[in-house]
């Protein structure tokens, strides 16, 4: 397993509250050991406990990805090096469920589930990964989505560091909203034009009068 697919552990937990629209899907001990998908072993250790806790964790975790949507780098690392230091994690080499042609093990780096309790054992995993997407492509790369009221978390992993939805959903509704927007403009400014236009044409009284010569 690559490291860097434990930094999804991050955006899962970030986004299971929507805090614009008020929506947390965050409520029970089930939606807690969702989180940790296939991972079943770690997943029976959640209690009732880990709702309250996984929760202060995520928003450990939005504050990292609203510091850094926000350009504030340092802040960023130094929220995340703080749950780096809370949550330590401990790394194993491992081959399990993965084998060559010739059925010996693919070695790989695994970060070690934490014994105490679920929260403890996701929070580690999700800063460790999130921390090596942060060194691996830069602060820049993680982000709120652009799409209001919506605010996701995502990782850009674009190839030109264009990303800014968390989906292409919401891409196509603010691009919707923006082409619609732009419409509205363009009628505000035709009708305006439009009546700037009537204003200065002269009214057929002014246009018929002509000088009378009468008398001269």
């Amino acid at each position: 397993m690559e490291l860097a697919y434990y930094s999804d552990y991050a955006v899962r937990l970030v986004n299971t509250e929507e805090p614009a629209r008020g929506k947390d899907a965050l409520t029970s001990v089930e939606a807690v050991r969702d989180l940790f998908g296939p991972s079943q072993s770690a997943a029976r250790r959640a209690t009732d406990a880990d709702v309250t806790r996984f929760r202060s964790v995520r928003a450990r975790l939005r504050a990292v990805f609203e510091a850094a949507d926000a350009g504030e780098e340092r802040l960023a690392v130094d929220l995340l090096n703080s749950l780096l230091l809370e949550f330590p994690v401990s790394p194993q080499i491992s081959g399990h469920d993965f084998r060559d042609d010739d059925g010996r093990p693919l070695w790989h780096m695994h970060l070690a589930d934490h014994p105490s309790n679920a929260t403890a054992g996701y929070a580690a995993i999700a800063a460790m990964g999130l921390a090596f997407h942060l060194t691996e492509y830069g602060v820049d790369r993680l982000g709120l989505c652009e799409a209001a009221p919506c605010r996701n978390a995502y990782l850009d992993t674009s190839t030109n560091r264009s990303r800014r939805y968390c989906s292409d959903r919401c891409a196509t509704r603010a691009n919707v909203a923006a082409y619609r927007a732009r419409k509205r403009l363009e009628a505000d400014r035709s009708e305006r034009t439009g009546l700037a236009a009537d204003s200065a044409q002269p009214s057929s009284a002014q246009g018929d009068r002509r000088p009378d010569l009468r008398g001269r």
